[in-house]
């Protein structure tokens, strides 16, 4: 294999060294190679490096999926917890999970790239996913059985080393989560009209991967760690978890590799000191007057075009008299390019947008905790094979599977017909459908909710807590329509964040998509804990007791679903409001 220094060589002897040539070999979005040399096109990127990327996350999620999935109940069987206190864990850590993806974001956006970042947070993980192994398989670490109706507590210790472990994987998924979408799409060169387009069908298939690695956990994993104990099922993800380290370190030759700019976060505060140190400054009516340099001073992004929006920012580029006297233009604390001003401008218009992902979040994060409490109360039995609750969660996965094929194949060239764009619908189109379809899984889950309660009272079950003979396979609707909505909503968010974010700014815009599913985690919780609060005054039983026989869980189900009808309207306002970026 020639040097890249070989090929140009070649190309001067020949004659051909001219520019368009050049830009047929060579990328044109400023991507290198691992030791900072231009790339070229023909050996590196596209669909050659996507496998190891792909492989990386589908194994990956494997193991998150394989913790995650199964674990409100190993909270309630295995350290003895009661109902809302788990879920109020799982969503706690869950939520977690989704917050430190904005260290891992500054971390490869200013100072690391997203391939080291990567690489770095996959061994917290991988020491996290053992730790837990651990916990789970050594007897000191293991909490007692319950001996008849006596559970007792674990033990602090073994309380601490469960939750020493869980959060190493909420700070090595901290690291991954931000940097693997947008390192794929990174692949894929921006200013190629075929590779544009090809970038769609990405993240297509970059979340079809996450599903097939949660497909396993949620069937199989779940499957063994209720039968075949906790500490195998803890282990199979951390095995595959050091799978995906490999995996994503075979693919290095072929990877394309982007700069990291600088501190983002210091940029968006050069800008707001210098727009008030300038605050009584006027703006010019003639934009091209505002400071910009030649090429972007911002190593790894395109310039931005001005826009004519939020004016008070754009003080930070007038150039003062003192400056044009002087012609001193380095204090980035007073003066800011246009391009800089603009990055701010973008995060603030994308602010409405994102806020509306919390809800939807929300209600995804009921899949994990609500879902399974509900199925542990039907029928789970299939003549002498029993059914484990966290596992119908496989029916979300097995719908998202279904979608994303007939989306890119059906869905995507339909109707591109109707709206002339190149991946069907847009970003924001994509989305606000899968809100709608969120709401819908909310009003099938409090619909199943109701035969359940009715079933209890007619059979006399309300004191006892049984199980009715409802089969948990009435499930299957909320969480086929879930899937749907993930494929709509979560797919949508990747490639918008990932669009519309500047170039030196696309990991931390990355990481601030998934703080929505961190944020409607949280919000879980917090609707909970006010729920129980609320609802258990004077002694009563409350929406959500242990025993769920004598609770009222489908009123939970319809204040979630009236929050998702209030939250897609708003959605709706704000995305005809948004206005797009312009690079130049």
């Amino acid at each position: 294999m020639g040097s890249v220094a070989e090929e140009q060589t070649a190309l001067l002897e020949d004659g051909v060294s001219d520019e368009s040539r050049s830009n047929e070999l060579y990328t044109g979005d400023g991507s290198v190679d691992l030791k900072g040399n231009p790339v070229l096109k023909q050996k590196t990127g596209t669909w050659k490096a996507c496998p190891f990327i792909l492989g990386t996350e589908c194994c990956e999620r494997l193991a998150y999926y394989g913790i995650s999935t199964n674990l409100v109940t190993y909270l309630t069987h295995k350290l003895h917890e009661g109902n809302v206190a788990a879920a109020r864990n799982v969503t706690t850590w869950a939520g977690t999970c989704y917050i430190t993806p904005l260290i891992g974001a500054v971390l490869a956006d200013a100072y690391w790239g997203r391939y080291w970042t990567i690489a770095a947070f996959s061994t917290i993980y991988l020491i996290g996913m053992c730790t837990l192994t651990l916990s789970a398989s050594v007897p000191a670490l293991m909490p007692a059985e319950c001996v008849g109706s006596m559970c007792p507590s674990a033990a602090p210790a073994q309380y601490a080393v469960f939750f020493f472990g869980l959060y190493l994987i909420a700070l090595g998924t901290g690291g991954i989560k931000p940097c693997v979408s947008s390192f794929g799409a990174d692949q894929f060169d921006d200013t190629d009209p075929k590779e544009r387009v090809k970038k769609g069908s990405f993240f297509n298939w970059f979340y079809f991967s996450i599903n097939i690695g949660a497909l396993i956990s949620s069937s199989l994993l779940v499957y063994i760690q209720d039968n075949a104990g906790w500490g195998l099922g803890f282990g199979i993800p951390a095995l595959f978890m050091g799978i995906a380290i490999i995996s994503f370190l075979s693919g290095t030759p072929l990877y394309r590799f982007q700069k990291p700019g600088g501190s983002p976060i210091t940029r968006m505060c050069q800008v707001m000191v210098a727009s008030f140190h300038k605050r009584n400054l006027e703006v010019p009516i003639d934009s091209s007057l505002l400071y910009e340099t030649q090429d972007s001073a911002i190593e790894g992004s395109r310039k931005l075009e001005h826009s004519n929006e939020l004016e008070c920012l754009d003080k930070a580029a007038v150039i003062s008299e003192a400056e044009s006297k002087t012609g001193s233009f380095s204090d980035p604390w007073r003066l800011c390019t246009v391009t800089q001003v603009e990055e701010l401008k973008i995060l603030v218009r994308m602010f409405p947008i994102w806020a509306t992902g919390i809800v939807f979040s929300a209600v995804y994060a009921q899949m994990s905790t609500m879902f399974v409490e509900q199925g542990m109360l039907m029928d789970t039995k299939i003549g002498s094979f029993i059914i484990p609750p966290a596992s119908l969660s496989s029916f979300d996965v097995i719908s998202v599977i279904c979608w994303v094929p007939i989306y890119d194949a059906v869905i995507v060239p339909i109707a591109r017909k109707f709206t002339g764009k190149e991946r069907g619908f847009s970003e924001l189109q994509r989305m606000g459908i899968g809100l709608f379809i969120s709401v819908l899984c909310m009003f099938a889950a409090a619909l199943v909710e109701i035969k359940r309660l009715q079933l209890a009272k007619e059979l006399g079950l309300v004191d006892s807590g049984a199980a009715v003979p409802l089969s948990i396979f009435w499930q299957i609707p909320q969480y086929m329509l879930i899937g749907a909505a993930e494929v709509f909503t979560f797919i949508g968010q990747l490639e918008f964040f990932y669009e519309q974010s500047p170039d030196a700014m696309r990991s931390l815009c990355s990481a601030l998509s998934l703080l929505t599913t961190s944020l409607g985690n949280y919000l879980s919780s917090f609707i909970l804990t006010m729920v129980t609060y609320f609802t258990t005054t004077g002694g009563k039983a409350g929406w959500i007791p242990d025993n769920l026989n004598k609770g009222h869980l489908d009123y939970f189900f319809w204040l979630i679903a009236g929050l998702s009808v209030a939250n897609m309207f708003i959605y709706i306002v704000c995305a005809k409001k948004y206005k797009k970026k312009a690079a130049s």
